[in-house]
């Protein structure tokens, strides 16, 4: 029997023991060595062969992950670790570094139950750790260190064990500063989850030299600081590696620390289920009761030329069998699960069944999307998974023959699928489709795999930036009137506090919550408590507030004036991009007593035009999306690498020194970073690394709006003149 079919059977033995289950992710900044790391933790389970661990880089299955060398997918894999005499069943999601794909850390996150953070010895806790961080914890996903490249420190800058010492509990006091600020934000995590070198939370080591150590590990082995400073310098990597291997230090850690689904559906069932707490279905996922009807949770789409569509995700209850009809969240009728199986990092191998407490990968469910609800029975789907950043940036595709067109428009539907941080917008009568995205990078890799997968030429546009609009100012109430004369509607609007754009931007704030919870989450964001009485409609990051009294045929006219103000707010009176951060008052109605004189032809464009003379009013401005940027570059290219910065309408708000770099930092709009990467390292003669993250929107410069604004509107083929009322511009 082969190895592979051997751990296959052991997984399957041990998919019963929910005690023994460990549901892990990797995650950190780029290039901090996660994916090394995993290599590392495959050849301790006896997947992929010693010798080649650090550098097969096993977990990064696709032509253009090895090529970039970077993970662009999260990649899932089962392995089995005996800790303390008894065997454990780790399943594992290696998920990427890059900002661009941070969507695939936030879904990995949902599926597990602890997050091994990678930190970078030399850079220390970077802005993509942060990230990752605020994504597990956000989660209900406990943290732990391992703290990688701990080699550089004693063979490139030379450090003794003191300096060195001190470095790492630098790290660690780093990192235990974004934790306890993250849980201070979140009022469910009763326990400390900061980590320590003491109680076994921490690892170090050298994912490329294969070793690692921890407390328990040096108590066990009898290795010290001054052994290892010592075996590193006389070139004695692979006796460190003999006597401390890096895998069984880090999956002891992992067995002993992380939680098991028994301890953890607990508390993490109420943390992304809203449904009835008492119900029979929230006590089996409470239970991890494989018996039970069967909830699972859609984390992953990817395409497998032979399975075809392959959804991933956790089992939180019931067990997973072929030719099972389960219900997907948000579609009619039912899907047949077709086959059940376990990844194996690039395989999968197929299994009996797969039981609650588990990582599944299904297929058959023609109708999931990554972050689909799957069940037995028909139930109140989890909370949607909630993307920190939003798209950005905009591409257009065209194919390049129109016999393409079909097959192109397919392509497109099954990315949006398999990707919901990427939008899609496909425009059949023109051939042309435009793709929204977190980066440049996302993009080039998504229009890549279409030519080079798919094998369809496509011709791409240039980038374009995504742009928001919000007024400045609270406006005065402005009437809308109806094409028919005979229907009149009262708004006004005003900039909502940031406070509660986030808190929606969270989740914490949703139409789909039950009414009082909502009006709790808006009072504890800074909405007044009359305010929070009267929602009506939460739209994007805007909401609106029914403040008339008793007007006759307004409930049954509401749901066209929702839609009435979901067209304005989508399409801004200045280059119709999309409105947010906005409150709005519907203070008044007048409505026609017939019914056919209040239809849709007439509310809608009477709401839309009154929310669009409102946001005027409001001095509604264009917002260009920024990023935060973060550049290590030696001291004499300090002055170029500065700027570039602010070459691009950019501002440095820091420069420090930390180990042999200087560092600096600083802030840039999206649309002038585009083309950053070739001239930052022409500038710095290719010294600089650097990292770039998305930070929001801001209001674009006064005298650079009007001509952004009518650039967008030739480009979208609008009028190209304002409304006089904008003369603020």
């Amino acid at each position: 029997m082969g190895r592979r079919k051997k751990i296959v059977q052991e997984c399957e033995r041990l998919m019963d023991t929910p005690e023994n289950i460990r549901n892990i992710a990797i995650a950190a900044h780029v290039d901090h060595g996660k994916t090394t790391l995993s290599d590392n933790l495959l050849a301790g389970a006896g997947m992929i062969s010693e010798g080649t661990a650090g550098e097969q880089l096993a977990m990064d299955t696709k032509e253009d992950e090895q090529e970039r060398g970077i993970t662009i997918d999260a990649a899932n894999v089962s392995m089995t670790h005996e800790y303390e005499d008894t065997n454990h069943l780790i399943n594992l999601i290696d998920t990427p570094g890059h900002v661009d794909f941070g969507g695939d850390v936030t879904r990995a996150m949902r599926a597990v139950d602890g997050a091994l953070v990678v930190v970078d010895a030399v850079e220390g806790a970077m802005p993509q750790t942060e990230t990752v961080l605020r994504q597990a914890l956000r989660e209900g996903v406990k943290p732990t260190l391992f703290i990688n490249k701990v080699d550089r420190l004693i063979s490139e800058l030379q450090e003794g064990e003191e300096e060195m010492q001190e470095r790492l509990l630098g790290v660690i006091a780093d990192v235990n500063e974004l934790i306890r600020g993250m849980i201070e934000e979140m009022d469910d995590i009763n326990d400390d989850w900061t980590v320590s070198v003491e109680d076994g939370t921490v690892g170090f080591g050298s994912a490329l030299y294969k070793w690692g150590v921890s407390m328990p590990s040096m108590q066990r082995t009898g290795i010290s600081f001054e052994d290892i400073i010592e075996l590193e310098r006389n070139d004695k990597r692979d006796e460190l590696h003999e006597r401390s291997p890096l895998s069984d230090v880090v999956l002891d850690m992992v067995c002993e620390h992380f939680p098991n689904p028994v301890d953890a559906q607990p508390r993490r069932v109420p943390r992304i289920w809203r449904g009835d707490a008492e119900s029979e279905l929230a006590e089996d996922m409470r239970l991890v009761n494989e018996d039970g009807d069967v909830v699972f949770m859609v984390t992953d789409i990817s395409m497998d030329p032979h399975a075809g569509e392959i959804a991933t995700g956790r089992v939180f209850s019931g067990t997973l069998e072929k030719g099972q009809d389960l219900y997907v969240s948000g579609t009619a009728g039912k899907n047949r699960i077709q086959s059940v199986g376990l990844f194996m990092g690039s395989e999968r191998e197929e299994v009996e069944r797969v039981p609650a407490g588990n990582i599944a990968s299904v297929t058959g469910l023609r109708d999931a999307i990554a972050g689909s609800t799957v069940s037995s029975v028909e139930m109140t789907p989890f909370e949607s998974i909630e993307h920190i950043s939003e798209p950005v940036i905009t591409k257009s595709v065209e194919a390049q023959t129109m016999d393409d067109l079909p097959k192109l428009i397919e392509t497109l539907q099954q990315v949006a699928k398999e990707d919901p941080t990427i939008q899609i917008e496909i425009n059949e009568d023109t051939g042309e489709h435009l793709i929204s995205g977190q980066g440049e990078l996302h993009l080039e890799v998504i229009t890549q795999r279409i030519e080079k997968e798919q094998g369809i030429p496509v011709n791409t546009g240039e980038p374009i930036v995504v742009y928001r609009e919000q007024p400045q100012e609270e406006s005065r109430e402005v009437e809308g009137v109806s094409p028919n004369r005979h229907n009149k509607f009262y708004i006004s609007i005003h900039p909502m506090g940031q406070e509660i754009v986030e808190a929606i931007q969270r989740g914490e704030v949703s139409m789909d919550m039950p009414e009082l919870e909502r009006r709790e989450a808006l009072q504890d964001a800074g909405m007044d408590k009359d305010t929070s009485q009267n929602v009506e409609t939460i739209h994007g990051t805007n909401i609106l507030i029914d403040d008339t009294k008793g007007i006759q045929h307004l409930n049954e006219t509401m749901e066209l004036v929702v839609e009435g103000l979901s067209e304005a707010l989508d399409d801004g009176p200045l280059a119709a991009e999309p409105v947010q951060g906005t409150l709005l008052r519907l203070h008044d109605a007048r409505l026609h007593e017939d019914t056919i004189h209040r239809g849709p032809a007439q509310v809608i464009p009477a709401v839309r035009e009154a929310v669009h003379h409102a946001l005027i009013d409001g001095e509604i401005r264009l917002l260009e999306p920024i990023q935060d940027v973060r550049i290590d570059v030696p001291s004499e290219h300090m002055g170029a690498a500065s700027g570039e910065i602010q070459g691009r309408r950019g501002r440095v708000d820091d420069m420090y020194q930390e180990g042999g770099l200087m560092v600096v930092e600083g802030v840039a709009p999206v649309e002038e970073m585009i083309g950053f990467s070739s001239d930052i390292r022409s500038a710095t003669e290719g010294r600089a690394s650097w990292n770039t993250e998305n930070a929001g929107f801001r209001v674009m410069a006064d005298n650079l709006q009007r001509e952004k604004i009518m650039e967008i509107r030739e480009r979208k083929g609008m009028k190209l003149e304002l409304p006089e009322s904008i003369d603020y511009l």
